[in-house]
């Protein structure tokens, strides 16, 4: 079950896209957790989030945003320059930060030089920065205004009756990934860091229906798994964005097992559940713009502080990585400032920044894991 998710994980495609792709269904892309995922189901199409793994050169990466900015962005454009993704029939991307924000009008750009790369569909969707109630009205009419586009665009229906029964689907498979989460950073530890990982990513690119259903044989097996923490140093990943599952096994080669993360890849996009009573759209604003997890929501450093100490505590950790991709202003500054305040509490800390995609600096990241190990063993 592990080896399908982990499969699923590691590459663009897998055998469930494939197959949606041959019924004839459509597959929308997205760059980051505040793009509503339920709306694209409710419309019958498949949500994908958009990765730049498999990724072997920037050339045109660097040709449209240039060589000093997060190469997260720059991957996926260099994919899509290559034609990788062919199969999406449309990607709607957000701004997430500045660097996601470009990616709208690089991916255009390129379209001008690389005719065919650019999706039929293709919409930019903003998402505010705060959580004032003005913000949530906006942030509403956004949603809705999305949802009439992508009616247009398809010629379908996104009905209210859709996007509940969406928003039950996803919450379902939420709870079970918090299930996850609760075997993964307790006394026992049932399942390592890269494992969890991969389970995460898997779902990304896959119909939720057959992604929930594998969640639910997964946690029964777990939850009667072996422990696999004894004699390992009990660690927790912080930071940008981060689906490299090589990352996530070089760390617990290194003698540690990673029970805990707050990363957008990982924890951050099932932290919390979407308000199954309420009207949809109003209830989809306020579980997405609420997520303050993310350094781009501005005003809420003490609360994301506040959740690392608490997962910190409840796992038990014995000390913290915080990387991130090099050039990413918002958790680049930030890990610093968690530094400062977790080693405080005396929580060790690592700081680290790194390149997103393969790895290329094992050795570097190696030696300093080593140096990491021994201080807090």
């Amino acid at each position: 079950m592990i080896g399908k998710l982990k499969e699923a994980a590691s590459t663009l495609s897998n055998p469930y896209l494939k197959k949606w792709k041959e019924a004839g269904k459509a597959v929308i892309g997205y760059p980051c957790t505040f793009v509503p995922e339920e709306i694209i189901h409710a419309a019958g199409m498949l949500p994908y989030r958009l990765r730049g793994v498999g990724t072997t050169s920037l050339s045109i990466g660097d040709t449209y945003f240039g060589p000093v900015i997060c190469s997260f962005p720059k991957c996926v454009l260099q994919l899509a320059g290559q034609e990788s993704y062919r199969f999406l029939d449309g990607v709607i991307i957000t701004n997430g930060c500045d660097s996601m924000r470009r990616l709208d009008e690089c991916w255009r750009k390129a379209e001008e030089d690389i005719a065919g790369i650019l999706p039929g569909y293709f919409r930019y969707f903003g998402v505010p920065h705060k959580t004032a109630s003005y913000s949530f009205d906006w942030f509403e009419q956004e949603i809705r205004e999305l949802i009439r586009s992508i009616e247009e665009h398809f010629g379908l229906q996104i009905t209210d009756s859709a996007l509940r029964k969406s928003i039950r689907l996803y919450n379902s498979s939420r709870r079970l990934l918090q299930r996850i989460d609760e075997l993964r950073s307790g006394p026992e530890v049932r399942i390592s860091g890269q494992d969890a990982l991969a389970v995460v990513l898997a779902g990304s690119s896959m119909p939720r229906e057959r992604y929930t259903s594998i969640l639910e044989g997964l946690v029964k097996s777990l939850e009667s798994a072996p422990g696999r923490a004894e004699g390992k140093n009990r660690l927790m990943l912080v930071g940008s964005a981060s689906d490299d599952l090589d990352f996530i096994r070089l760390i617990e080669d290194s003698g540690a097992i990673v029970v805990a993360d707050t990363l957008c890849f990982g924890a951050r996009s099932y932290s919390d559940l979407t308000d199954e009573k309420d009207d949809p759209v109003s209830a989809l604003s306020r579980r997405y713009l609420s997520n303050s997890l993310c350094p781009r929501m501005f005003g809420y450093y003490r609360n994301r502080l506040s959740h690392i100490l608490d997962k910190a505590k409840k796992a038990r950790v014995d000390g913290v990585i915080l990387q991130n991709i090099r050039f990413c202003d918002l958790h680049g500054s930030e890990n610093g400032i968690f530094e400062r305040d977790l080693e405080r509490r005396g929580i060790p800390c690592m700081r680290m920044e790194r390149e997103y995609g393969p790895l290329v600096e094992t050795g570097r990241i190696r030696m300093r894991l080593d140096a990491f190990m021994e201080r807090i063993s």
